[in-house]
């Protein structure tokens, strides 16, 4: 990737960030003369950046999810550490980052021990400009995807929990329960072994499970578990601040349209493109949950 299109890439995302930052803030409570909201926009980039030098010295990437998922708890922390009172529903939205993050983290980051590196850094990891839009993207991935959230958490107008946030943690509930499932299933999948300590599904693909049913199962309970916390932020959200309804909407398109599912898909393809078998359940399975198009 040139430098050109990095540099571009790096400048706007922090514009972007930056225009939510501000507009989403418009009902935040403040900290230090700033408003919380902007804080955590900060917060988001700077824990980047400061592990993006060690990482850039090293050319490693092994930290890279670890400091992700550190970085929704520091930041969902640092809102409720500095918001003048605590709620139930700003209780319930810290808890529920926190233990996505910590599970997501620990198994992204035993993966890559297990596997010894991503294969997706293995350019970008020696190309300064690159590497560092990486690490960028990262802190717009957390903080748009938080963004719902952390806006709920430090308004100024709290309100009941209410029915709307009952749904909202049920949608939250089924979406992280799929994730973790699907996240596992594929995991026992890739590990099974024989008698002889061979692993028995090398070079093959998972098709048992929820993976069945669609063939990016984990990222159907991504969005779904995202959804869920917009549902709980909606009833304390007003004027701008609706702008931070973009989380599950960022995930969507980042998750089917940027880096998740094309990257996957087009990956399966080359290795799969001449098995029958591969392409009649590619025929047969949703993408995530409708029917794929004939």
């Amino acid at each position: 990737m040139s430098p050109k299109v990095t540099i571009t890439a790096t400048i706007g995302a922090i514009v972007t960030a930056a225009l939510v930052a501000l507009s989403g803030a418009s009902n935040s409570e403040s900290f230090g003369g700033i408003q919380i909201f902007v804080w955590c926009a900060i917060i988001s980039f700077g824990i980047q950046w400061l592990a993006f030098i060690p990482a850039w010295m090293n050319h490693s990437e092994h930290f890279f999810d670890l400091t992700g998922s550190m970085t929704y708890l520091t930041v969902a922390g640092f809102a409720i550490f500095t918001v003048p009172s605590l709620d139930f529903r700003s209780i319930v939205l810290m808890l529920m980052i926190g233990v996505w993050a910590a599970r997501l983290g620990t198994f992204l980051f035993t993966r890559v021990k297990s596997v010894g590196a991503d294969t997706r850094f293995d350019v970008m990891k020696y190309q300064f400009s690159w590497f560092l839009m990486t690490w960028t993207l990262q802190g717009l991935w957390v903080f748009l995807t938080s963004a719902a959230a952390l806006a709920a958490i430090t308004t100024k107008q709290p309100e009941e929990f209410g029915l709307v946030g009952v749904v909202g943690l049920i949608i939250w509930v089924i979406g992280f329960s799929i994730e973790v499932v699907a996240d596992e299933q594929k995991r026992r999948f890739r590990n099974e072994v024989n008698e002889q300590g061979h692993q028995v599904n090398r070079g093959t693909f998972i098709r048992t499970g929820l993976w069945k049913y669609s063939r990016h199962p984990n990222y159907f309970g991504e969005i779904t578990l995202w959804v869920g916390v917009a549902v709980i932020a909606i009833p304390v959200l007003s004027g701008w601040s609706f702008v931070a309804l973009i989380s599950p909407i960022f995930v969507y398109l980042l998750l089917v349209k940027v880096s998740g599912i094309p990257m996957l898909e087009s990956s399966a393809n080359k290795r799969w493109s001449d098995n029958p078998e591969y392409q009649r359940y590619k025929e047969s399975t949703p993408l995530l949950l409708l029917k794929p198009r004939r």
